[in-house]
C-alpha cells in the first residue's frame, strides 16, 4: 500500500491532474502538430483553391484529382507513399537529410502526413467559397482601375474568408483524427509522434488501458467540438462584417 501511495502521485503528475504524463505528452503533441499542418497548408491550399476556382488551363482536373487523392487512396497508402518519398532513403528525404530536415520518426513528420491528409478538405471547402463570389465584383473592382492583386485582397479573399476559416477547421480536425498515414509514416512513438489517435489505439491493446482510453476519446471529442464551435462563430463575424 505504502509503494502504491508513492507510485500514484508520480502517475499523475501530467499538466491536467487526470491525465498521467504520458497521455498528456499525446494531447499536447497532437496540438502542436495539427497546429503546424493546418499552419503550413494555409497559404498552399488556399493558392490551389484559387487556381482551381479562377483559371481555365489544361491540366486542371489532373490536379484537381491529385489534390483529392488522398481522400480516395486507404490512409495506410498514403502513409506508405510518404515513406518512400520523404524516409530517410527515400526519393527526396535522403537528400533533405543531409540538410538536416529528417521527417520519418518524428513529429515533423506527422506533420507532414496529417498536412497531406487534410489538404483536400481545406482546399475543397476554400474553393467553394472563392467560386461563391460573384465574378461581376472582381470586374466592377477592376473596371475601376484596381489590379488583379488588388482585386483579390479587397474584393475575392474578404467574400470568401468564411470558407477559407471552415478549410482551415477542418483541415485542423482532421490532423486531430489522422491515424493511418501518421503510424505508418512516422510510427507510434511515446512522447515523440504518439499523437491522440495513436495513443488511443495503443491504449486499447493493453490490459486495463480502457480508462485512459476513454479518457483520451472524450478530449478529443472536446477539442474537435471546440474548434469546429469556434469555426462557426468566426464564420458567422466575418458575415456580420462582410455585411456591414
Amino acid at each position: 500500500m505504502l509503494e502504491r501511495r508513492r507510485i500514484l502521485p508520480e502517475v499523475r503528475s501530467g499538466a491536467l491532474p487526470f491525465l498521467t504524463p504520458d497521455e498528456w505528452n499525446a494531447v499536447r503533441l497532437s496540438l502542436q502538430v495539427a497546429g503546424v499542418a493546418t499552419l503550413a497548408s494555409l497559404i498552399p491550399g488556399l493558392l490551389v483553391a484559387l487556381l482551381l476556382a479562377r483559371v481555365s488551363f489544361r491540366g486542371r482536373s489532373l490536379l484537381d484529382g491529385l489534390v483529392h487523392l488522398p481522400l480516395i487512396l486507404p490512409p495506410v497508402v498514403t502513409g506508405y507513399l510518404l515513406l518512400l518519398a520523404f524516409g530517410r532513403r527515400g526519393l527526396f528525404g535522403a537528400a533533405l537529410a543531409e540538410i538536416g530536415i529528417v521527417f520519418s520518426f518524428r513529429w515533423t513528420g506527422a506533420a507532414l502526413a496529417c498536412a497531406v491528409m487534410g489538404f483536400p478538405l481545406m482546399v475543397r471547402a476554400m474553393r467553394l467559397s472563392i467560386e461563391a463570389v460573384d465574378p461581376r465584383l472582381e470586374q466592377a473592382a477592376a473596371t475601376l482601375g484596381a489590379r488583379p492583386l488588388a482585386v483579390l485582397l479587397v474584393v475575392t479573399l474578404p467574400l470568401s474568408l468564411p470558407g477559407i476559416i471552415a478549410g482551415a477547421v477542418l483541415a485542423f480536425a482532421k490532423a486531430m483524427g489522422e491515424f493511418g498515414a501518421t503510424i505508418t509514416f512516422v510510427s507510434n512513438i511515446p512522447g515523440e509522434t504518439q499523437t491522440l489517435p495513436s495513443a488511443i489505439y495503443a491504449l486499447t491493446q493493453v490490459p486495463g488501458g480502457e480508462s485512459g482510453a476513454l479518457r483520451l476519446t472524450l478530449i478529443s471529442i472536446a477539442v474537435s467540438m471546440a474548434a469546429l464551435l469556434a469555426s462557426e462563430g468566426l464564420a458567422r463575424r466575418a458575415k456580420r462584417r462582410l455585411g456591414a
